[in-house]
């Protein structure tokens, strides 16, 4: 699935890369073509920049046929989504992915294998790569964080619409496929479990 901005690629590139300055040096950019696009370059350093995704993690728990799900503050208030945050800097992403479950949540959480994994590019501005952790509850009291107003769970075929990222939207049709097929047991006993983090 591909999300398209209004902006055209680019002049978004353009709009996104618009260094003025080394952040290194301090003197002024030039353009450099890369291998598909223009990047900003410094002279003086010989270096070209690049504007990187960030990384986030999110953490499916799911209890019987239901899935736990947060409704948001701040951004997209209102909407309900999976609950999930950004890797820190220096941040291991298992440790990034229960840190996020505990503070939205209340919940401590096993972290077990990767269920999915994706490019989220409903806000250009602001793109990350998602990795989508199972989880299991192993702790902690389910109540809201700082950033959401509600944590619920709901059955896997009666999700709000309100759903606020098009990828945990795939990531949940991924799940009612796996949970119909019946292959979601031998899904997960095929994970070690020493390796439950």
């Amino acid at each position: 699935m591909v999300f398209h901005s209004e902006i055209p690629d680019s002049k978004l590139e353009t709009t996104l890369l618009q260094y003025r300055f080394c952040p290194y040096c301090g003197k002024s950019m030039a353009s450099r073509s890369g291998k598909e696009k223009m990047r900003p370059y410094c002279e003086a350093c010989d270096e070209s920049y690049y504007r990187n995704p960030t990384v986030g993690v999110a953490v499916l728990i799911v209890e019987g046929d239901r899935l736990l799900l947060v409704r948001r503050l701040g951004s997209y208030e209102g909407m309900w989504c999976i609950p999930c945050g950004h890797v820190e800097w220096n941040e291991e992403i298992r440790d990034a992915a229960r840190r996020e479950m505990r503070e939205e949540t209340g919940l401590d959480a096993a972290i077990g294998p990767v269920f999915a994994v994706h490019s989220n590019f409903h806000d250009r501005h602001q793109q990350t790569v998602g990795i989508w952790f199972w989880g299991k509850r192993i702790g902690g009291e389910l109540q809201p964080g700082s950033d959401a107003s509600e944590v619920k769970f709901f059955s896997i075929h009666a999700l709000p619409e309100a759903i606020a990222f098009p990828t945990d939207s795939m990531v949940c049709e991924k799940l009612k496929q796996l949970m119909k097929s019946g292959n979601l047991p031998m899904w997960l006993a095929s994970y070690p479990d020493n390796e439950w983090a």
